[in-house]
This record gives C-alpha cells, structure tokens and sequence, in this order.
C-alpha cells in the first residue's frame, strides 16, 4: 500500500504549516525544509507534486491494498535531503532519526517517537525515485520559485550554461586491475553456486583469489630500471613481462575451470541460467582485457580509446580531460546544467559520449519549451559552433556564445560592445551554482549503474533548486520579521 501522504493526522502531530523553522540559519537544512514546507502549504504547487509521486509507485504494487510503506512525500523529503548536504545512507538514517524538526516534516509526532527508519528501507524506497518524476518536480518548483520572485522581478529570464564532470565512484582503471576485478566476481559467484549445488572443485577460491592478488601486485611493485645499462634495462622489462605472461595465464586457467563448471551447473541446475548469464558478463571483461593487455604489452600497440572499458561495475564511466589545471583527468560523466539569474536550474543533460557543443541546442529547446520566458543564455567557448549559433539566435532573440580560434575585425567588435561585456561578467554565475551542487554531493556519484547515475543528478537538482526556493522565502520572512521588531521597539 502506497499513500502521497496521511490525510488524517496522528495524535501529537504537527500539521507541516505550523512547523517552526530557524530563520536565522544559515545552514542547509533549514533552508531546504523551508521550501519543502512551501510546496506542501501551497495548495496548487502541493496538487501538482503529489501527481507527480504518484507515478513512482511500481506498476505491480498496489497502492490501496498490502503492507503500508513509506508514504511518497516522506520519499522525495528524504531523497532531497541526502542530495542536499551529501549524506550518505549512514547519515541520512541517523539524522531521519534523531533530528526534530525533521521529523515533523516527515509526519512524526510527539507519540512516534518510536518510529525508526532502517538503512535497506531508506536506500529501497529512495531508488524507487525516477529521472524523469524528478524533472517534472523540477519544474514544478522552478516556477513556484518564479512565482515567489514576483512575475515584475522575474520578468525575462537570462541563461547561463555550462558543463562540469560528475564522478563514479571507481578506483583508477588498468588492464590488470580491471582484470582482476572480473575474475573476483567470476570465482565468488562460481564458489557460491557450486557450493549450493554440490559440485567440488571451487572449495580453495579465497586462497585463489589471493593468488591472482599476489601476482597482481608483484606487477604492480615491479618498477621499469633506470639503469644507464642497456642489458639491465633490458632484464628488468624481461622480468615485467614474464610476470604479465603468468598472471594472464593464471586468469585463463580460471577461466577454462569456469566453463567446465558452467556446464555441470546447467546439467545439475537448469534453472541457474540467470547467475551463469551474469558470470558470462564478466567472462567477456576478463577476456577483453586480457586481449588488451597482450596487445598492449607483448605487441606494443596502442589501443583506441573507443575499445577501452574504464570500470566492469560502472560501464558508462568515461574518460575525460578538460585541461584543468592539477586536474590531468577525470573518472565520471559530463553534465551540462542552464541556470537562469536567480539561481535556479532550468533543465541539466547527462551527456554520454558527448561534447559540449553535440548538446547546446537540446539543452537551450527543452528550457525554452518548459520556461518561455527565457530571452536569452550565454555559454562557454566549448559550446560554439557556427551550426549551434545559428539555430540557437532562431530559438532565442539573444545568444552569447564567444567563438573559438582567431576573431575577425567585425568579431572583435561586437565581442567588446557593452551587452556582450555584461553577459560574460553574469555568465561566471553559473559556476557559483555548479559548486553549490558539487558541495551538495554531486562531486562523485555513489549510486550504480547509469540510471542511477541520472537518478543522482536529477536528484542533486532539485535539492539545490528547493534550497534556492527555501532561501528566497527565509530572507524575505527574515525581513519582515525583522522590520516588525523594529516597529515594535519603536511602538
């Protein structure tokens, strides 16, 4: 059973309007639950994100009938939360627990106090958050947060873009590690299923494991010689190479067992496709570094970035360089984010083997058809293309996008006309907000797989677009309450 939130309060409960949060705070927390307080007080913004959660109920539960889960609302306060002080599932549990005010926004009152949330309860039902719910929310809340501004004040909105590199959560990728990865997993789930089964032969996998372990690091431990000798030179790279051919010939001979294995299993197990078809998976891994690494070392060739696979468990991870300076390069995804000037985040684009400038015009249409009042948007020099700022002047009245390479006369001149000066000064705003994201935790994403990934960023923001709401609502509640202070010591 599946409810948005309980309609009937509970004994002791605090309705979530009259929830008393810190106005002076300057923390986070605070300012995310006071705009989370404003979208459910809002009677039109509350009806609209509560048909939007209703989505996220799996098609095979039923939502009247069945064990009662967490209600949808505690979901999205909850997932919002870890996104926006990048809690992990530790922390998150700890602070749903004991923090107060918290608590009350999640529907708890002075007689539920024994109410805990467990940590699998909170990582199951958070997951069950999608990309796509989460950017209908989005804009939801972007235009509740426009709406608070004042239609006057917010008038044309004005468009920064931008793209940073989020990282996975995966070590520093080699052949051999990688290698080693995948026959970790081959032998632990082979052991496993022979063990269930009866079939002998995998008994020894923790001392097999060590094994490739061991000469993984012996290869690792043994450096090139920087000896002015050329036969000493060339002993060490004999040495190097004689510990890549038994390390490779020791993971062969794991695989040869595995698939004499992987027969058995069938004869004794049918129904055990499932697990064998994952250990296929990692077979192809093994196999393909195997045939790199021989490549590599024993043919000195050179392999195409294109065959290169960065980690087995995150298979989307992509290399990047963008010549930052102490930064030679990165494990993770690009995403493109378009801010408008009052800190909100329009729309944001997982690029996936993608550049900058294969996105600008998806990024600057889905804006512009979700907010038409967005006139214009300025970008970075990665963006340009003559094709790009074309379409883009035919979608938006005013583009700001610097060529790159040598400028012609009459370029020059319109690059150094006053509204252009004034979009590139605005424009160094949207790092401010990709470093408040990146605070919030979207410097590394720690959950898996590539729909995870998208998840986490969706996720990451919306916490940061209600932060910016809840901001705006503190400081003008802070005004107020501070001018009637004065008042009254005037009174």
């Amino acid at each position: 059973m599946r409810k948005v939130v309980e309609e009937q309060m509970q004994i002791g409960e605090i309705a979530v309007s009259d929830i008393k949060i810190s106005l002076k705070s300057r923390d986070e927390i605070p300012k995310l639950l006071i705009g989370l307080q404003h979208i459910h007080t809002s009677i039109n913004i509350r009806q609209k994100v509560f048909v939007v959660l209703e989505k996220i109920v799996p098609e095979k539960i039923k939502k009247n009938t069945g064990r009662p889960g967490l209600y949808l609302w505690q979901i999205l306060v909850l997932g919002t939360l870890r996104l926006c002080c990048n809690f992990d599932y530790d922390k998150l549990q700890e602070i749903a627990n004991e923090h107060k005010t918290l608590r009350q926004m999640l529907g708890h009152g002075l007689l539920d106090d024994d109410k805990r949330y467990a940590l699998q309860t909170l990582k199951d039902n958070i997951s069950l958050l999608k990309q796509e719910h989460l950017d209908e929310i989005n804009q939801i809340v972007v235009s509740a947060g426009h709406e608070e501004i004042g239609t006057k004040a917010a008038g044309e909105l004005h468009g920064q873009c931008d793209s940073f590199v989020v990282k996975t959560d995966v070590h520093y990728p080699t052949d051999i590690n990688l290698l080693y990865n995948a026959m970790v997993k081959i032998i632990s789930i082979m052991a496993q299923e022979s063990a269930n089964l009866g079939i002998t032969g995998w008994r020894k996998s923790r001392a097999s494991i060590k094994k490739l372990k061991r000469e993984m690091r012996r290869i690792q431990n043994t450096k090139k010689s920087t000896s002015k000798k050329a036969e000493k030179v060339a002993e060490r790279d004999k040495l190097i190479l004689e510990l890549y051919r038994d390390y490779i010939q020791t993971c062969q001979l794991f695989l040869a067992k595995t698939a004499e294995t992987m027969v058995e299993i069938l004869k004794t197990n049918p129904e055990g496709i499932v697990k064998l078809l994952e250990v296929e998976i990692f077979m192809n891994h093994a196999r393909r570094q195997i045939d790199q690494t021989e490549r590599r070392k024993f043919n000195n060739e050179i392999i195409p970035h294109g065959e290169k696979v960065f980690s087995i468990f995150e298979e989307h991870t992509d290399w990047i360089s963008k010549g930052k300076a102490g930064v030679s390069q990165e494990l993770g995804l690009r995403v493109s984010i378009l801010k408008d000037q009052h800190g909100f985040i329009l729309y944001h684009e997982v690029m996936e083997k993608q550049t900058d400038d294969q996105v600008a015009i998806q990024l600057v249409r889905e804006a512009k058809s979700r907010f038409p009042a967005l006139n214009s948007c300025s970008f970075d020099r990665g963006y340009y293309s003559p094709e790009n700022k074309k379409e883009l002047s035919e979608i938006l009245p005013k583009v700001f996008m610097p060529k790159k390479g040598k400028l012609s006369l009459q370029e020059k001149e319109i690059e150094q006309t006053e509204e252009v000066m004034q979009a590139r000064r605005r424009h160094s705003s949207v790092e401010s907000a990709i470093n408040g994201i990146e605070h919030g935790g979207l410097d590394r994403c720690r959950d898996h797989g590539i729909n995870g990934f998208k998840r986490y960023v969706a996720l990451s923001i919306l916490a940061r677009n209600i932060q910016t709401l809840g901001n705006i609502i503190q400081q003008k509640q802070l005004k107020n309450q501070t001018r009637h202070e004065k008042r009254c010591k005037v009174a």
